[in-house]
């Protein structure tokens, strides 16, 4: 069975908690976790927010050893035990994939916790990139009990895994104040 990518994804907060949402996409309300100070159409970095706009996704990577390799038409890269994902303003890479070590701050993508085992770029600050706006705001697993994010929207694995391989380059990521 061929499934074609959806247009597009709609993230709304759950009336009465800022930090847990509703995913819609072809048809179905998917739960998700929001940044711990919910959404925020002026995103700083830092500020736990998520992102208001429309935005395109990027790239999807995969821990290879935690699974397959995501289906979809999104482009895909397996997730090494250097790379990082640089989050320091003013630093040459900032909001763009590094290798470790590095002197600038940065989020290790090789995480022990399975949040990342797979993760979706979302095209928050990339081009232009202007410092301070936020950096490494990713579609990824969900902690249990949908805690917060530090900004990324996350979905519980079998949903993500699920919702991804509905993702194409025309998919837009719609985040509603």
């Amino acid at each position: 069975m061929i499934m074609t990518s959806l247009s597009r994804i709609r993230v709304v907060r759950r009336p009465g908690c800022g930090t847990k949402g509703l995913l819609f996409a072809g048809g179905r309300a998917i739960r998700c976790a929001l940044g711990r100070t919910g959404i925020r159409a002026l995103k700083r970095e830092g500020d736990g927010a998520t992102p208001a706009g429309r935005f395109p996704f990027g790239r999807a990577w995969w821990r290879a050893d935690r699974g397959p390799q995501p289906g979809g038409n999104l482009r895909r890269r397996r997730i090494r035990r250097d790379d990082g994902w640089c989050d320091q303003p003013g630093a040459a890479a900032y909001n763009r994939p590094v290798r470790l070590p590095c002197r600038a701050s940065h989020e290790e993508m090789w995480r022990a916790d399975g949040l990342y085992d797979l993760v979706v770029e979302i095209g928050w600050n990339m081009s232009p990139r202007r410092g301070r706006r936020g950096s490494a705001i990713f579609l990824h697993a969900a902690r249990p009990g949908f805690e917060p994010t530090a900004g990324c929207v996350a979905l519980a694995p079998a949903e993500l895994r699920r919702l991804v391989a509905r993702l194409g380059p025309r998919t837009r990521l719609v985040v509603c104040p």
